[in-house]
């Protein structure tokens, strides 16, 4: 996809409009044991507040990128993506869910061509959520970092990630079996939510934690956990 002629008049205008970096995350129930998609935006260029682009609202919060420059030596790039940390927000999630393999979509526009809600008045007649650079798709790697203050994680492209699934069996720190399948191998009928508290089968749904398998089977049982604890960086 060409970049839209309205982006490339902005950037060679005399006062090219503010260039806004938007991030979508998002994890799948087969890869991450969820579904659940985050909008992030990294509230730079006098944006604090969330933005709203193509109907979709971003929240702001800190987040700083780099390393997504192409180079001339013939290997691919690996962003490093930076979050903060507060209250060690992403620490938990992290315990909850493997962030390995999600998908994190980097949009780039103007702020001229954000949706009219953004804008006093709520109008704003160069609004074109289709006025935007081609969209990135990368996919988290490892965490390179945890502290803190923040969680630094290590990106790669597709084309990377696909070479990088060698061996097949990932140390990681979650379990990768499809909950009740082949490899899972639970079929009581005792259901649990993500909390490891008991729950209907509308929501039985497995955290994919060691903790979570020792619920199913019991703490002194041979378990079919295929992670490996304490394989992610600890604080």
């Amino acid at each position: 996809m060409s970049t839209p002629q309205s982006i490339q008049e902005q950037l060679q205008s005399l006062e090219p409009s503010a260039i806004i970096e938007l991030f979508q995350l998002e994890l799948t129930a087969a890869v991450n044991g969820i579904d659940e998609t985050f909008y992030y935006h990294a509230g730079t260029n006098e944006l604090s507040a969330d933005v709203v682009f193509n109907g979709i609202t971003y929240a702001a919060f800190p987040i700083e990128v780099d390393g997504f420059e192409v180079t001339t030596k013939g290997t691919l790039p690996r962003p490093s993506m930076r979050v903060a940390n507060a209250n060690s927000a992403i620490s938990t999630l992290l315990v909850l869910y493997n962030p390995l393999q999600a998908k994190v979509t980097r949009i780039r526009t103007c702020k001229k061509f954000l949706d009219a809600v953004n804008f006093t008045g709520g109008t704003n007649a160069t609004a074109d959520p289709t006025a935007k650079f081609e969209d990135e798709i990368w996919y988290i790697d490892r965490v390179a970092n945890e502290n803190p203050q923040l969680v630094e994680f290590e990106l790669v492209s597709k084309l990377d990630l696909t070479n990088l699934r060698l061996p097949r069996r990932q140390i990681v720190e979650h379990c990768p079996w499809e909950y009740r399948g082949k490899f899972c191998g639970y079929t009581g009928s005792t259901c649990y939510d993500l909390n490891d508290n008991e729950t209907s089968a509308a929501n039985d749904k497995c955290a994919k934690k060691l903790s979570s398998c020792q619920k199913r089977f019991g703490e002194n049982a041979t378990l079919p956990f295929g992670g490996f604890p304490g394989a992610r960086l600890q604080i």
